[in-house]
């Protein structure tokens, strides 16, 4: 699963102030407090260690184990304070002093302070915990010392008393309070760490709404409620099952029974339009957007993607509502790398057209009159080899012979990150959705020169450094005075790269969850873009 909203206020002087509106965040005033639910999931939980998991299954249940110092207004990508009361920017934008709540307490009843923070952070940075978010705190001074191993701590994370840590960093990072909310920046005390070590993922200790009760690997999960949680009010629910190795079309079925609230994984898609033509059933649906677009890339290493006019025809190529209507209409048809709900989407930008008239001309410009041949990788889980069969038909239309290359997700990852391996890759199934809600995100790994390296997720090979100097740029406004300034940079930056044509966005999906029609609680908490796929600290049940 990065953004400093244009809609919140962030005061450089005093964050406790500027985010009051997102403080006074009122839950349901008809929830009931009690109550069991069953949420189900075909797969089990690798593991609840915050500085490990990096699965949307489990985002959602380590949300509600930990906390960090950030946090977010329920069912919203607006940021709120965490387990921090406050915090300072300073003018440069590069020092953060956070003040701490006191008498929060750990599950294990030992309460937290700020040496609790700055040894989270530690842990998450060292090569030893081998997280996959360690990147995420690039910007903190002394990161890179801890990266290659000559630093035990982070230079820049400063305990000055028992509730307040001051965290310096390297440049201005506009997206470091979001960073501050990710699931790897959460508190864990080092106590239960060392306890367990690697088994801690097995038996995690946070702050959070609930606490870990039992666990039976391959069957369930369950967690229950944190008397002494410390948001006022919730959570509501007493404790909440998580039964695992479900086939989603079984759970499918037991909802239908009443015996499941929310099925994880989903609505099955054999499944989708009966369950949308039955008016009872459809009832049960709520649809959110998500942080997410599905694209072609276009190796710009290879050629003949190596001539923009090449990748601008592929983009005219692709009939986009005819691969929306292959999946259900369970998404919107993209116009550029970014998602509609992102921040710094262009609104009024509507993309290439459908136009394979077009596309064949631009070919014969390019020297191609006759098309040419290529291959297109596609992970070999449906639907994407019928979404891969669609985009083959049309680029025979305009005169490509694209030959499909269908593999389990590993090799098709693998050959994205090895250069001039794969010409095209369908990226559904493997498609990006933001880590935090910031344009930022949706850039650097998949976009960005850093990202154009072998190993990584940008499949282009695009490396446009220009945009990536209108990055940096954009991401040391850290004023928020400012954020309109910083958010139309990240919009030149994206039309940029729609100029340059390295992919073809093809849709944005929506998440379709059930729930049964007991549970309580605004829909926006059942597609929480954050916590997804479920905000579990505030719905509750109404029977």
């Amino acid at each position: 699963m990065k953004n400093i909203l244009a809609t919140s206020a962030l005061s450089l002087s005093l964050g406790l102030a500027s985010l009051a509106s997102a403080q006074d965040y009122q839950p349901d005033p008809n929830a009931k407090s009690g109550g069991n639910i069953i949420v189900t999931y075909k797969d089990d939980v690798a593991t609840l260690d915050p500085a490990i998991g990096y699965d949307w299954q489990n985002w959602s249940m380590i949300k509600s184990v930990f906390d960090g110092l950030m946090d977010y207004v329920p069912g919203t990508t607006e940021l709120r304070p965490g387990l921090a009361e406050s915090y300072e920017i300073s003018e440069d934008g590069t020092t953060f002093t956070f003040k701490l709540r006191k008498g929060v307490k750990f599950h294990n009843g030992r309460e937290m302070t700020a040496e609790d923070v700055k040894y989270s952070l530690d842990r998450v940075t060292t090569p030893a915990t081998q997280s996959p978010g360690a990147g995420f705190f690039g910007s903190i001074k002394g990161y890179d010392a801890m990266a290659d191993g000559s630093a035990t701590s982070l230079e820049g994370v400063t305990v000055v008393d028992p509730y307040t840590v001051k965290i310096e960093l390297s440049r201005p990072d506009a997206t470091f309070l979001h960073v501050m909310a990710l699931n790897f920046a959460s508190v864990v005390p080092k106590e239960a760490v060392d306890e367990y070590g690697a088994d801690f993922g097995k038996h995690p200790v946070g702050t959070g709404a609930f606490k870990l009760a039992d666990w039976t690997i391959g069957q369930k999960l369950v967690f229950e409620k944190n008397a002494d949680y410390w948001r006022p009010g919730v959570p509501y629910l007493d404790s909440i099952t998580f039964e695992v190795g479900q086939e989603p079309i079984v759970a499918l079925l037991r909802l239908q029974k009443g015996e499941v609230d929310v099925p994880g994984d989903g609505i099955p898609p054999a499944k989708f339009n009966e369950v949308m033509g039955n008016p009872d059933e459809a009832k049960q649906v709520v649809v959110g957007g998500q942080l997410h677009t599905g694209y072609i890339t276009l190796n710009v290493e290879m050629a003949p993607f190596d001539k923009v006019e090449v990748r601008q025809a592929i983009n005219m190529a692709i009939n986009k509502d005819r691969i929306v209507q292959m999946i259900n209409g369970r998404a919107t048809p993209a116009t550029q790398p970014l998602p509609p709900s992102m921040p710094g989407y262009t609104k009024d930008y509507a993309g290439y057209p459908f136009d394979p008239a077009k596309a064949k001309e631009m070919l014969a410009e390019a020297g191609l009159p006759d098309g040419f041949e290529t291959e297109l990788y596609v992970m070999n889980t449906d639907p994407n080899p019928r979404i891969a069969q669609a985009i083959q038909q049309d680029l025979a239309a305009i005169g490509v012979k694209a030959d499909i290359k269908a593999l389990a997700q590993a090799n098709v990852i693998e050959a994205g990150g090895t250069p001039k391996t794969a010409p095209m890759i369908w990226s559904g199934g493997m498609a990006w959705i933001a880590d935090f809600p910031d344009p930022s995100n949706f850039y650097g790994p998949i976009l960005g020169c850093a990202g154009a390296v072998e190993g990584g997720w940008n499949w282009s090979w695009y490396c446009n450094k220009d945009l990536d100097a209108m990055a940096t740029e954009a991401d040391s406004i850290t004023d928020p005075a400012k954020q309109d300034e910083r958010l139309q940079k990240w919009s030149d930056v994206y039309m940029k790269v729609m100029e340059d044509a390295p992919w073809v966005p093809v849709f944005n999906e929506n998440r379709y969850t059930m729930k049964s029609t007991r549970m309580g609680g605004a829909d926006a908490l059942y597609v929480d873009p954050v916590s997804i796929p479920v905000n579990y600290d505030y719905v509750y049940v109404t029977e």
